[in-house]
């Protein structure tokens, strides 16, 4: 009998290994699947960038160039950018943004940026008209507000620090963001960098998935906001 119990616990704790083993070799499988995963080459990025309406708001003229320096970024430095034109700081693709953030945490910096990017909205048939824009300020303190659309918002309300420019800045994509997504809009403004040169984007989710999955995680590339917010310390 005590042989017979014996040989029974042998088998149990066999066969328990064998699942875990199975389980851990499973496990490891779906990990190298997921890490080994082929990125899209540029022209694959531009082909399923355009399937989404990417380029829906690139003028005609200055699409097949948008494009090709789209395919030429990645291929060449597995980078994510839109097209300037010419000498300006202004994107073909009508969805990159250049900001200086120090410009758009100053007074006149506000209604600047937002005169840049009205174009876009007209194009998606959205509003964005501002108005009432005040300015309350201290020695140490600043409230800076506006009116989008009727709606008031607040470009800035705190004490002066380091982090000036970078809250100034995802408080102008946050203002932005709610009023698509009041206007009932699926577009959405990603974040990339807080500088003297910086930059965001407007991306559809889909969009954003597709440049996630195929292009670095950095801080040269959108994030969501949140996440921005998140790892700035703002």
């Amino acid at each position: 009998m005590h042989r017979l119990k014996f040989l029974l616990l042998i088998g149990i704790l066999v066969g328990c290994n064998s699942n875990k083993k199975q389980s851990i070799g499973n496990e490891k499988s779906e990990n190298q699947t997921t890490e080994t995963k082929q990125k899209l080459n540029g022209n694959q990025i531009v082909v399923k960038l355009d399937s989404t309406d990417f380029f829906n708001l690139t003028d005609q003229s200055e699409l097949e160039l948008s494009k090709n320096e789209m395919v030429k970024s990645k291929d060449e430095l597995n980078f994510f950018s839109g097209t300037l034109r010419g000498e300006t700081m202004n994107f073909t693709d009508n969805r990159f943004y250049a900001i200086d953030c120090e410009e758009l945490f100053e007074i006149g910096g506000l209604t600047e940026y937002l005169d840049k990017v009205k174009p876009t909205f007209a194009k998606l048939n959205l509003k964005l008209d501002y108005a009432n824009e005040k300015s309350e300020q201290t020695d140490n303190y600043w409230k800076h507000t506006i009116e989008l659309n009727g709606k008031e918002y607040k470009a800035f309300d705190g004490v002066f620090s380091d982090n000036d420019w970078g809250i100034a800045y995802a408080n102008f994509i946050s203002i932005l963001n709610d009023q698509l997504e009041l206007q009932n809009n699926e577009n959405r403004f990603y974040p990339i960098r807080c500088d003297n040169g910086g930059e965001m984007v407007l991306l559809t989710n889909e969009q954003f998935e597709i440049v996630k999955e195929n292009y670095p995680n950095d801080n040269e590339h959108p994030k969501k906001l949140s996440e921005w917010i998140r790892e700035n310390g703002l």
